[in-house]
């Protein structure tokens, strides 16, 4: 009987637990949950037996794969992986997939409602302002940008898009026009929805040269990674423009004193929100069973981002 650990600091919703245990039940596989846990020491008694893991932003580093001697695959129910280590996996002939695209209504979804609770002032009971004909650039156009730009065109947005990895065409069938450069993107857009992974290429890629760019009423959306952003000249465009707004799924390590400095003009949520939704947590989490019972019976590596 294969053995599989779904470890979740930040468990699933009791419906996507189900489901999930449908698929290994119905494969024969033995499914051990690791739910709500607050140290490391647990995770790592935890993955001992384990042959594969499904985690949502759990972390899977080299000590977590070095405690694991029979795991073959981690499956992030979600898209980004940042926080799984890929080198240390990849050393130990560990594959470790993503599940692209089964949380990417709910994140678009948050996007455009910040967006809307940001126009009418956070419903602070003030006049605000309509959606309607605003211009929204999306920044990465993969599933997430593609669901935020369906959304937005039901607003009435005006929806343009940047991504160097997608053909111009595809954006075109989708109704948005795609533009040639980050900067064209900012200094066009009233709305940013921001989409883009954290890397090497990316980190602090976010600063004042873009954010400056943008028209008045400037709204930045991150549903992305904070890592991603300046902080200090994200500062500094608060500083200098007093129509600036930022709206977060990802609270930014300056979060103190954006509160304190510049009360309505900056909101983020809780805890990171963009994935939690009772259909995201089951679409990803089936994804995620699917997926480990495709590679360990047939040897499917669809959803692969390790070599």
């Amino acid at each position: 009987m294969k053995r599989v650990l779904i470890a979740t600091e930040k468990p699933f919703a009791p419906a996507a637990v189900e489901s999930i245990q449908k698929v290994f039940k119905a494969s024969g596989y033995q499914a051990t949950m690791l739910e709500n846990y607050t140290e490391k020491s647990a995770l790592l008694e935890a993955v001992k037996t384990a042959e594969a893991i499904i985690i949502r932003s759990d972390k899977i580093d080299a000590e977590v794969i070095g405690a694991a001697p029979d795991l073959k695959i981690v499956v992030r129910a979600g898209a980004g992986y940042d926080n799984v280590d890929l080198a240390a996996a990849t050393a130990k002939g560990v594959v470790v997939m993503n599940t692209p695209g089964q949380n990417s209504n709910a994140v678009a979804e948050l996007a455009l409602g910040m967006m809307v609770f940001q126009a009418r002032g956070q419903f602070n009971g003030k006049p605000g302002t309509e959606l309607k004909e605003k211009t929204l650039g999306i920044h990465a156009y993969g599933w997430v940008g593609k669901n935020t730009a369906r959304i937005a065109k039901g607003f009435g947005m005006k929806v343009y898009g940047f991504d160097p990895y997608v053909e111009n065409s595809k954006m075109e069938a989708d109704g948005v026009t795609p533009v040639e450069s980050a900067e064209d993107l900012y200094s066009r857009c009233q709305y940013i929805s921001l989409n883009i992974p954290a890397n090497a290429e990316t980190k602090q890629s976010i600063g004042a040269k873009l954010l400056g760019s943008m028209p008045k009423g400037a709204t930045l959306v991150n549903t992305a990674r904070k890592e991603v952003i300046h902080e200090e000249e994200l500062l500094q465009v608060f500083a200098d423009r007093d129509d600036f707004r930022y709206l977060t799924d990802i609270a930014p390590d300056c979060a103190d004193a954006l509160v304190e400095k510049y009360p309505g003009r900056y909101f983020a949520t809780p805890k990171k929100m963009g994935a939690q939704t009772a259909e995201a947590n089951t679409n990803a989490g089936i994804a995620a069973a699917e997926q480990i019972v495709a590679f360990l019976e047939k040897g499917d590596e669809t959803y692969r981002v390790n070599r």
